[in-house]
């Protein structure tokens, strides 16, 4: 069997998640969406399903496979619905709904539903993305409260940097929220991962945390104490030697500055692993550091041995983990820990902590 595999530690999600609601207050609903980050939607789900007070995913059919592996708990859909017939299943599986613009609302004063919708309206706080103006937000929800369809309504916005500590976006568009609502009842959602972490004064009735989960910290380099939930590994099938001056690899790109001892380990970029990384990124050979060397592949890459004479065939190969911080390897090939994460493939999955 070929021993690439990732490794997902659901007592780090488990961790992870309450370090969030421990640092929030209030509830937290578990992002879940776009398979649990490349995790495993129905496995992390499960894990959490004791303890979450909710989950959100972005869309119906997310939402749908978690109500049919019997998660009971709130499912908030972050998109919305798209169509009329959509709200049928929403209340069939008693999902909550996004609503960030007007056609959404004419879908649900169209409607007639059995039950009330609960209902998130969403602001457009300065992120320019989706969700109502300033301006348009209390308009809205009158609309939704004379409609007589919905039920309780939460107000959120999203955050478009709340991962920077120093910008000063994050605190206006707070301001910009907190105006716009003055005077509107119920619950408010504001914090993000990043928000939990370095915005207190977002911090409202309700948490988003989505990456923070998986233990890739929106924050690099502060001591917040998430746990990493994945390793991706692999193994060293086969050795050889090389001498100075040889190239390895398509392209040649490597040449090697001594005589050096290459490990040939069955992981490449079809299993996520990104083909744009640059020599020297670093890797785990039996917990120990080293590079990689060459340019990366469809099934394989190659790894500096030369300094590890205790590496050998077999020896296990961490891409990224507990040694090795996703969030570097996302910035050698400037793109973020989400990506890599989500882009995982073909590996084998292995759950502990279930």
């Amino acid at each position: 069997m070929r021993p690439s595999r990732a490794l997902i530690d659901l007592d780090a999600l488990r961790h992870n998640y309450f370090l969030a609601r421990h640092l929030h207050g209030g509830r937290a609903l578990a992002v879940v969406k776009a398979n649990a980050y490349g995790h495993g939607a129905l496995e992390c789900a499960r894990a959490l399903a004791a303890d979450a007070d909710g989950f959100a995913v972005a869309f119906l059919e997310e939402a749908l496979e978690l109500r049919a592996a019997g998660i009971e708990q709130p499912i908030l859909l972050l998109e919305g619905i798209f169509m009329p017939d959509e709200l049928d299943e929403v209340i069939r599986h008693d999902l909550w709904i996004v609503v960030h613009h007007a056609e959404q609302i004419r879908i649900i004063d169209h409607a007639k539903p059995a039950l009330p919708l609960e209902v998130w309206l969403k602001m457009n706080s300065g992120m320019n993305r989706a969700g109502f103006l300033p301006h348009e937000l209390r308009a809205a929800w009158q609309r939704l409260k004379d409609s007589g369809k919905v039920g309780g309504i939460t107000l959120m916005s999203h955050f478009a940097r709340a991962d920077e500590p120093h910008v000063i976006a994050t605190a206006e568009q707070v301001t910009a929220f907190d105006s716009a609502t003055r005077d509107l009842p119920g619950p408010r959602s504001l914090a993000n991962s990043g928000a939990i972490l370095g915005w207190p004064a977002a911090h409202r009735d309700w948490a988003r945390p989505g990456i923070l989960l998986y233990g890739a910290d929106p924050m690099p380099g502060e001591p917040n104490g998430l746990r990493p939930v994945m390793t991706l590994e692999s193994a060293v099938i086969a050795i050889r030697e090389i001498p100075a001056g040889a190239p390895l690899g398509y392209g040649a790109r490597f040449h090697a500055e001594r005589a050096t001892r290459v490990g040939l380990v069955a992981l490449g970029y079809a299993d996520g692993y990104p083909r744009a990384l640059p020599d020297g990124t670093p890797v785990a050979v039996d917990g120990i550091r080293t590079r990689l060397i060459g340019r990366v592949s469809m099934d394989l890459l190659t790894v500096d041995l030369t300094d590890l004479p205790d590496a050998g065939l077999g020896s296990r190969v961490e891409l990224w983990g507990a040694n090795i911080p996703v969030n570097r390897i996302a910035e050698a090939v400037n793109t973020i820990s989400y990506e890599l994460l989500c882009n995982v493939k073909r590996v084998r999955f292995e759950y502990s902590g279930g």
